[in-house]
């Protein structure tokens, strides 16, 4: 870069600084600082398009089947029994807001992904294709990959849990 350039925008920046000390307290500097952190902290508040999540192409075997390598760490009934799919809930229930997560291979193109599985909540319990698989399941006291769980307890729908999704967010590094 140019010396004399970074010179300017250095004579610059100063006089501004010093223009603006001039004209405020420092009461109304921290006020500031205050409302800034608290309208930063508003913006977690704010939803998050969780959608585009690297699904892959290679899939084989029957997502309906609690032997299906998605499935690796589920525990509850496959939203494709339920009048779902694997990545989507049936008519009548939301996903729930927070979720567990495992890491399964896919033997077809022998690479481990990440799985998020959601459970479907606001209807009773589905009662088809109940699965158990704790592959790499941990302890209840590390609950953001425990399966043993019901995540309907914090979701918008209420306690009901009808079904539960495998929806995969990425390969594993």
């Amino acid at each position: 870069m140019n010396k004399h350039w970074l010179t300017k925008l250095d004579e610059l920046t100063e006089s501004l600084l010093r223009q603006n000390a001039r004209s405020h307290s420092r009461r109304a500097f921290l006020s500031q600082v205050g409302k800034s952190l608290i309208g930063l902290g508003a913006l977690t508040l704010l939803p998050v398009y969780r959608g585009g999540a690297a699904e892959t192409r290679d899939e084989t075997g029957d997502p309906n089947s609690c032997d299906y390598w998605r499935n690796c760490a589920i525990d509850g009934f496959l939203c494709g029994c339920c009048g779902g799919s694997n990545t989507s809930c049936p008519p009548g229930t939301i996903p729930s807001d927070i979720t567990w997560i495992g890491t399964c291979l896919n033997p077809t193109d022998n690479k481990h992904y990440i799985i998020s599985y959601n459970d479907c909540c606001g209807k009773s319990s589905c009662g088809s294709c109940a699965c158990q698989r704790d592959q790499n399941n941990t302890p209840i006291y590390r609950p953001q990959t425990s399966n043993h769980l019901n995540w309907c307890t914090g979701s918008q729908a209420g306690v009901p849990y009808h079904c539960s999704l495998s929806v995969v967010l990425g390969v594993k590094d």
